[in-house]
């Protein structure tokens, strides 16, 4: 089987007790790749070790909005010489949240344009996080049109996702998908088979039927089952779209 978490933290603390088995379960349950995401420079250098030490993961190298004020013009370095290591694909995650505000909104709008920035110099796509900052997200993507990205955990409305489609991006899904109240279900169908990915955000956003526990990359398999519901597909069907996908925006595979 071809699955693919386009989004994962597995180099979470959450993990530590049993990381080596997780990711055997992943490939187990048919994974052949994982991209982990930094968001911060700690987990950005813990993504690229995961990705040296286990052929099936690759790693992304950003700064979480959250993190936003801490970056200084000598970690600023240490992210630019990582974004060069062979098996980052990605920047990010980076973005705007606004829900929490644990950084500025200026430290977090210049944070975002600077890694777009970046992302631009080494031709990679970027991960985008979004939350209650719709407005400004959009502003800035506009402005600074980075070639490629995602709106990863899509959790918006559908002016988002138009948006986002008009800006090129693709559209992650996650568990939430599989919720009974799910404000993102009714979505999907408005999402090009050419722009959709599947992620599961672990250890977070965990899927029915396993809500509440750990989430983990194994369980994009029911991200995809629901994804496959929802659009009348096979499952096998969506696993090989997000697989074409992944590939085709991270340049999985070259």
């Amino acid at each position: 089987m071809n699955l693919i978490d386009t989004h994962a933290h597995i180099n979470d603390n959450s993990f530590d007790p049993d990381r080596e088995q997780i990711i055997q379960d992943a490939v187990a349950a048919g994974l052949c790749a994982i991209i982990n995401v930094g968001t911060n420079l700690a987990s950005s250098k813990e993504s690229i070790e995961l990705s040296e030490a286990y052929k099936n993961i690759w790693a992304a190298v950003g700064l979480h909005p959250h993190d936003a004020s801490t970056l200084n013009e000598k970690n600023w370095k240490e992210f630019v010489k990582l974004t060069g290591h062979e098996k980052v694909v990605a920047v990010g995650e980076v973005g705007l949240d606004y829900y929490r505000m644990l950084s500025p909104k200026d430290d977090q709008q210049m944070v975002f344009r600077r890694f777009i920035g970046l992302a631009q110099e080494k031709s990679l796509p970027v991960i985008i996080h979004s939350r209650d900052a719709s407005e400004d997200t959009l502003q800035i993507l506009g402005e600074e049109k980075p070639q490629a990205g995602v709106l990863h955990a899509f959790s918006g409305d559908m002016d988002l996702l138009k948006a986002g489609l008009d800006l090129g991006l693709y559209i992650s899904i996650t568990g939430t998908v599989t919720f009974k109240k799910s404000r993102v279900a009714p979505l999907v169908n408005f999402i090009p088979l050419n722009r959709l990915l599947l992620e599961t955000d672990c250890p977070y956003l965990t899927p029915d039927p396993y809500r509440g526990k750990r989430n983990q990359p194994a369980f994009v398999r029911f991200v995809a089952e629901k994804v496959a519901e929802i659009l009348g597909l096979a499952v096998e069907e969506v696993i090989e779209i997000n697989r074409v996908n992944a590939c085709r925006l991270f340049g999985l595979g070259k």
